[in-house]
């Protein structure tokens, strides 16, 4: 590929400059102004009455930017504290043009102030030394997946879902990813279980999309995610085993965030502002009640599913919502989730609204629609016009959220809970009790005339979105995933797959020679889970293994057919040559480390601060660096992969109150740790010693010293020089990432 020219490099810097990416204000060349938008909510009547200009004048500001702190390690609160007395107290105290600097401030409704929001600029951030150390602090600890950059309405479905270690959680239209990494956090909220009994099953259309999702999940390094690519309208319906038989899966929690005209989100994306019209609702709410119908479908009765759109339209919102309902027969209930969430501020739901066509003409009533606005407008985009019937829906309970109220962008949220089977769908149980072979003879009767596969290839871009709002249509999905699901002959249809071939996953057998010397090596205890181990191939030497909770692995195994799986699983080992002449090719990967060491009954090293100080900052120090109970451990050891773990000393509040495990390499003299760049750095910071990268890439000083700092930067360096922690291998890997297959399917999804 040829150099950019230098002109054109220099026009996107500048742009660059002029954009804010969240951070302040920009874009000054585009004009917030749309007049039908202005229109619409004035007549809709959903900002309370006064409030309008406020809400137009913050629709104009720009958003600030908001932090969540990862609450998947205990090391959450280690965070917390260092980011309140490193950087929060000083910024407290700084001014800027003899301006005082507005310090972060914590969301009142995100629990344990974990969220964060700040007003600072990009071009004020550069005005700061102290400003740019807490922007490179931010960058490092969300490329290491310890904190990340989320908008703060975002976070609010994950918190309304109720999440519990032992759910089962389908997130339909998961990319970018921000929501899915929430879900995975409170799966393993509880440090010592490495491997919760739930799992989340995140889905997206696009198989692009797909990789920011894995890339996202990737840093969380959990074994209870899996990254499909469908369409959500007409997802499968997966089967697993369960006491000897086929059971269909169903999900005690489904998050259902879908694409929507996002004017909610104005304050960011700017582009909206030109391209907002009428008819963009119009065109997705019968895809978006599609998806809904498919996630209510897939729910286990007694089961929870939020729905929510970055929009604040009716026609996306309380009509999607009312027909969901209407469509239900009462078997689902609008949940009351106002106490659930203390100071967030909100509005509820609207039980009257109007719609208005892109060149301005208003409709409240399905039939003044004319015969030619039919394929455009229909009968579920109105509110039900029986006003018992309208009381029993209960709307009021829907969540709008207004950005002037609390400073954010604009959101709608409601819950939903399945009472009972839907109309269309009698004969499915509770979750786990139906046996796939007496519902395979229940099919015929439930199809109705014309193929299922017909009915299933309909999505966003088949029939007009009227013909697929019927109960006719969800009925006929339903079924194909049922007909999916039956053992028997493949359908006539089979579903496309666009995007990269994925290599295989392959689960190893218990007897499998790898095992040998890994289980002597290590001396793993005899509840370790070999059957959850797998591999991305079938043929050759295994370079990577890979460990999934025995659930996932269920669904792997029953429906590798069915379902498009991009990837799942975390790195727990990686080949090294080297290592076969100390007794075992195989060393620990870093990834997995906090899901395979309560396993491993050998090869740990006890370390103190000081300890991991030296490990961290030093390229490849002796074994006389260490403390004398580590140096006197490790010379008992032979060489090869090691454990390196610190335990908190409660005693001692000034030393971080969180356990730490890193991968390390005893070598003949020397001691190593294979930790990657930004988690090396986040490691030193909860040890008290900051770690930055000026613009020539050099160290910069810090209370702890110059030296110390710069040290751990070239150590860094110095291994990434060296392969060890290189881009395609996080790990530290001296392996390629390749394991055979298409290349850029395993950079995306293998590695």
């Amino acid at each position: 590929m040829g150099k950019r020219s230098r002109q054109r490099q220099k026009n996107q810097n500048a742009s660059r400059d002029d954009r804010d990416n969240g951070w302040g204000a920009g874009y000054a060349d585009i004009i917030k102004e749309n007049k039908l938008f202005e229109d619409y909510y004035k007549e809709q009547g959903l900002i309370p009455e006064g409030e309008f200009d406020q809400f137009m004048e913050a629709m104009r500001e720009p958003l600030p930017a908001t932090i969540r702190i990862t609450g998947y390690k205990s090391h959450a609160k280690e965070i917390l504290h260092c980011l309140k007395e490193k950087y929060f107290k000083d910024i407290q105290e700084l001014e800027i043009d003899s301006q005082k600097i507005e310090a972060p401030q914590p969301l009142s409704w995100y629990p344990d102030e974990q969220a964060w929001h700040t007003n600072m600029s990009r071009k004020l951030i550069r005005k700061s030394p102290l400003l740019e150390k807490f922007h490179q602090f931010l960058i490092s600890e969300t490329e290491s997946g310890n904190i990340s950059r989320q908008e703060a309405v975002s976070m609010i479905p994950p918190l309304l879902l109720k999440i519990e270690s032992h759910h089962k959680i389908l997130d339909m239209c998961a990319a970018p990813g921000s929501k899915t990494a929430q879900l995975i956090e409170m799966l393993h909220s509880d440090m010592d279980v490495p491997f919760p009994e739930g799992f989340v099953i995140a889905n997206d259309v696009d198989n692009k999309r797909c990789y920011l999702l894995v890339h996202q999940a990737k840093r969380l390094n959990s074994p209870c995610i899996m990254v499909v690519n469908h369409d959500a309208s007409c997802i499968p319906m997966l089967q697993i085993d369960s006491d000897g038989g086929k059971d269909i899966l169903f999900y005690d929690r489904v998050l259902c965030d879908v694409p929507c005209s996002g004017d909610g989100t104005m304050r960011k994306n700017i582009d909206v502002w030109k391209k907002w019209t009428t008819s963009n609702s119009l065109h997705l709410h019968g895809l978006q009640l599609r998806i809904a119908v498919r996630g209510i479908e897939q729910l286990a009765v007694g089961g929870r599913m939020v729905y929510s759109t970055c929009s604040l339209n009716p026609i996306e919102d309380e009509a999607v919502i009312a027909a969901l309902l209407e469509k239900s027969e009462g078997a689902l209930e609008l949940a009351d989730a106002s106490a659930d969430l203390p100071g967030l501020k909100w509005m509820p739901g609207v039980t009257s609204w109007k719609l208005m066509t892109k060149d301005g003409q208003w409709f409240s009533d399905w039939s003044k629609v004319p015969n030619s606005r039919h394929t455009q407008i229909r009968p579920t985009m109105f509110p039900p016009k029986d006003p018992e019937k309208l009381a029993g829906l209960h709307l009021e309970r829907c969540m709008r959220i207004l950005p002037h109220h609390q400073n954010t962008g604009g959101f709608f949220v409601a819950v939903l809970v399945k009472k009972a089977p839907m109309p269309w769908n009698k004969r499915h149980p509770k979750v786990l009790q139906t046996n796939i072979r007496s519902l395979a003879a229940d099919v015929p009767r439930l199809l109705p005339e014309g193929s299922a596969e017909e009915t299933e290839d309909v999505g966003p871009g088949g029939r007009g979105d009227g013909e697929t709002q019927t109960a006719g249509a969800p009925l006929a999905q339903e079924a194909a995933g049922k007909q999916d699901a039956v053992c028997g002959p493949p359908p006539s249809k089979k579903q496309r797959l666009f995007g990269y071939k994925e290599d295989p996953f392959v689960f190893l057998t218990e007897e499998d020679p790898v095992f040998t010397s890994i289980q002597s090596f290590y001396n793993l205890s005899s509840d370790f889970p070999k059957l959850n181990v797998l591999t991305r191939t079938h043929e050759g030497k295994k370079r990577h293994l890979y460990m999934v909770s025995k659930e996932l692995r269920n669904v792997l195994l029953n429906n590798s057919e069915r379902m498009k799986v991009i990837n799942t699983g975390v790195k727990v080992w990686s080949r090294n040559s080297d290592g076969e002449e100390f007794g075992c090719a195989f060393r620990l990967a870093q990834e997995g480390i906090y899901t395979l060491q309560p396993y491993i009954r050998s090869r740990i090293i006890r370390v103190s601060v000081e300890d991991i100080k030296v490990l961290l900052t030093q390229e490849n120090p002796f074994l006389s660096k260490l403390e004398d109970d580590a140096h006197a451990q490790a010379k008992q050891m032979g060489m090869g992969s090691i454990v390196l773990k610190y335990i908190p000393n409660p005693n001692n509040p000034s030393e971080p109150q969180c356990p730490i495990q890193l991968c390390g390499w005893r070598g003949k003299t020397s001691i190593r740790a294979f930790v990657p760049r930004n988690e090396r750095f986040h490691y030193l910071r909860l040890l008290g010693v900051e770690v930055f990268r000026d613009k020539q890439g050099l160290g910069q000083k810090s209370r702890d010293g110059a030296k110390e700092e710069a040290a751990a930067t070239a150590a860094a360096a110095a291994a990434e020089q060296e392969g060890e922690l290189d881009n395609g291998d996080e790990n530290g890997s001296l392996e390629p990432q390749i394991e055979g297959g298409n290349k850029e399917s395993n950079n995306s999804s293998s590695s």
